[in-house]
């Protein structure tokens, strides 16, 4: 069950505030850093960390749910699949697939960068790529969904039984490198500056963190325009009916265009996970587990 609803003023501040509170905190830090010539990178990946710590705390100290809090193992699967899935993989692919591409179409003097306003600022470019990137994510996702051998892959990410912000990376590597061809590559291709291209992963790490937190939130309006953790939970539930919903990666605009949109507000969600209870949940398991016929029933 939920937390109780009886809240200090205090509670209720961080309950609302802390969504937008922290995805602003980031995204000053980032600025700042940048401002002070520190790498792009390095300043996103700063913000993110500073993000995560105030994340946790939220968790620690306002939880949706207090069985939710992780076992030390299952801490250490998921900070496996963060470092090696969600952070190095894309790292790797951008220095191999990106540059290969890239390098080839300029050799042969092909260019692709017209197709992008870089002459917009930074913020608004970011926007722009979220917006954008969300659209094939979102029919990827929904594809995830649908098809046999790509929901084996897409059966690892909804294999836990609980949500915490660590599990935000708990992704077969097959399926990062699909998502990757989808809302990144394109981007890289068409010339997309380090600034743009970081503003987006501030974002996208810290909504991504919420998205799978166990923070007591309530967002309000908010629900209408970012995929957050109240719209989340829905889609992790054991149910179908319930999980096949919410497909948004950062916003949730395309399944209110869509129809696939789904907060009902009369009950909370009930169980996380596959409908096999028994589905294994180790980092070294789950990269065999998509090929296991029927191990995702």
């Amino acid at each position: 069950m939920a937390e109780p609803k009886t809240e200090s003023f205090a509670s209720r501040l961080v309950v609302v505030g802390s969504y937008p509170g922290v995805i602003a905190l980031g995204f000053a830090l980032y600025m700042a850093l940048v401002a002070t010539g520190l790498p792009v990178i390095l300043a996103s990946y700063a913000a993110a960390l500073v993000g995560a710590a105030l994340i946790t705390l939220h968790e620690m100290r306002l939880p949706y749910r207090s069985e939710w809090r992780p076992s030390s193992g299952e801490v250490r699967a998921d900070a496996l699949f963060l470092a090696t899935v969600q952070a190095a993989l894309p790292y790797l692919l951008s220095f191999t697939i990106v540059l290969g591409i890239a390098g080839a179409l300029e050799a042969k003097g092909l260019t692709i960068s017209g197709l992008w306003p870089h002459e917009l600022p930074v913020i608004v470019q970011a926007i722009l790529m979220l917006a954008a990137a969300d659209f094939p994510r979102y029919w990827l996702h929904r594809a995830f969904h649908r098809f046999t051998f790509m929901w084996r892959l897409h059966a690892v990410h909804h294999s836990p039984h609980r949500l915490y912000w660590l599990n935000v990376g708990r992704f077969h590597p097959l399926e990062k490198a699909v998502q990757f061809a989808v809302d990144t590559l394109p981007f890289a291709l068409m010339g997309v500056s380090q600034e743009t291209l970081s503003a987006y992963v501030v974002f996208y790490a810290l909504n991504g963190f919420f998205q799978h937190s166990n923070c007591r939130v309530r967002l309000g309006p908010l629900n209408y325009i970012v995929a957050g953790p109240e719209l989340h939970r829905w889609h992790h539930s054991v149910a179908a009916g319930e999980a096949d919903h919410n497909f948004g990666n950062n916003l949730i605009i395309w399944d209110l265009l869509f129809g696939t949109r789904f907060l009902p507000g009369d009950r909370e969600v009930g169980l996380l996970g596959l409908r096999n209870r028994a589905y294994p949940l180790g980092f070294l398991a789950q990269m065999r587990t998509p090929f296991i016929k029927g191990l995702d029933k």
